[in-house]
């Protein structure tokens, strides 16, 4: 187990070897039991959760409902990170989550929750006064989890982080249904918006910037994804109405040299761009086709 200190946050990661969870001591049923022993863990503010063991057989649920039943233990945690680990211990679109439906009035203290991994991912009725970061990290994003975040109440939401993936990994959705989520949710105070992961990047930083949250985010983030030159041209084209913005970021891309010159070229301008990893389409030996793919999938 690590303890990290970042400002004023102090972090400590609780997970298991797989020496550990082998011999079947310890599971996702004993994580609640060995947090609540450790000396340190009052002096915390955030807790991160990685491997349980076996995350791609036995779901998180006991984690989850380990913390709603001591609540009152955990009162002083105001941010938490359930499912942080690699490829190495479990692919992303293999870790088993659970259902989050009780987890929102057991912690009103909560400032930022991040879920790693969507299968079997249920968010319930998301109503939370204090919540000001969600991110979900995934290689597909559910649309029943799309909807509960649409539907949401959370009126100090400043930052949404959204890994949208590809459908083979669980997204169920197209720009249309981008649209419609941008439209119906209501976040007065989104500052950072991130739709990103995506094999329609392009499309999606359309939808993004014809949507309502353009006029007040600072930061816009369209990373990890297929986007190419063609969005990046309706970024430029587009951007410069929107003094708001601050922070442009679409590293992982597809786009040519001479456009990601273009949006560097906007650091000129007071927004900062990471426009990084660039990466070149895989042409199929069989027909020729261009594929783009999405940085984290499977």
């Amino acid at each position: 187990m690590k303890v990290e200190f970042m400002n004023e946050t102090k972090s400590k990661t609780y997970e298991y070897e797989y020496e550990e969870y082998e011999d079947g001591n310890k599971s996702a049923k004993t994580v609640i039991e060995d947090i609540l022993g450790d000396p340190e863990f009052q002096e915390l503010t955030e807790v991160v959760i990685g491997d349980w063991g076996e995350a791609w057989d036995e779901d998180c649920q006991a984690i989850i409902d380990g913390i709603v039943e001591r609540a009152e233990c955990f009162s002083h945690i105001e941010r938490l990170f359930i499912g942080d680990m690699d490829y190495e211990s479990c692919e992303v679109s293999w870790i088993m989550q659970g259902n989050y439906s009780q987890l929102w009035a057991a912690m009103p203290q909560l400032k930022a929750l991040t879920i790693k991994g969507s299968t079997d991912l249920e968010l319930g009725t998301v109503s939370h006064e204090n919540l000001e970061e969600l991110t979900i990290i995934c290689g597909g994003l559910p649309e029943n989890v799309l909807m509960s975040i649409q539907e949401a109440h959370l009126p100090n939401l400043k930052k949404l982080l959204l890994y949208l993936g590809i459908e083979d990994y669980g997204f169920d959705g197209d720009p249309d249904r981008i649209r419609t989520f941008l439209d119906k949710s209501d976040f007065p105070k989104l500052h950072y918006l991130g739709l990103t992961d995506s094999e329609i990047q392009d499309e999606i930083a359309e939808v993004v910037l014809d949507s309502k949250y353009i006029g007040q985010i600072r930061t816009l983030d369209l990373s990890m994804g297929s986007l190419t030159d063609k969005g990046a041209q309706m970024i430029l084209d587009n951007i410069s109405s929107y003094p708001n913005i601050e922070v442009l970021d679409v590293h992982y891309h597809y786009m040519s040299s001479e456009m990601v010159r273009k949006l560097e070229d906007l650091n000129q301008h007071c927004i900062a761009v990471d426009a990084s990893e660039q990466n070149e389409p895989y042409i199929s030996s069989i027909d020729g086709e261009a594929y783009y793919t999405a940085m984290l999938t499977e």
